[in-house]
């Protein structure tokens, strides 16, 4: 059963950052992204909920280095992604 992305104005803002300081890791976060609509729990995502100050938020791997954070609101199959950036600049 797939999960509708929901993308807020922020997370949008932070996205387009992204993407434009790694315009190589366009391809892997597009496919990131259909993963997670389509699996969240693929194990390629490497899907794993945070703790501390991000507790409630989960996070998948783009690569080895990049990450997206997000809410997911499982009664209404919603992922809202929150953040997207390297390891340490969404933790």
């Amino acid at each position: 059963m797939s999960y509708t992305l929901v993308f807020t104005d922020q997370y949008n803002r932070r996205a387009r950052h992204f993407l434009q300081r790694h315009p190589q890791l366009k391809p892997q976060y597009l496919k990131t992204l259909q993963l997670l609509e389509a699996n969240p729990h693929h194990p390629s995502l490497r899907l794993h909920g945070l703790s501390g100050r991000s507790q409630g938020l989960y996070s998948v791997s783009i690569n080895l280095s990049n990450r997206i954070t997000f809410e997911m609101v499982i009664a209404d199959r919603e992922i809202i992604p929150v953040h997207v950036g390297s390891h340490d600049s969404v933790y």
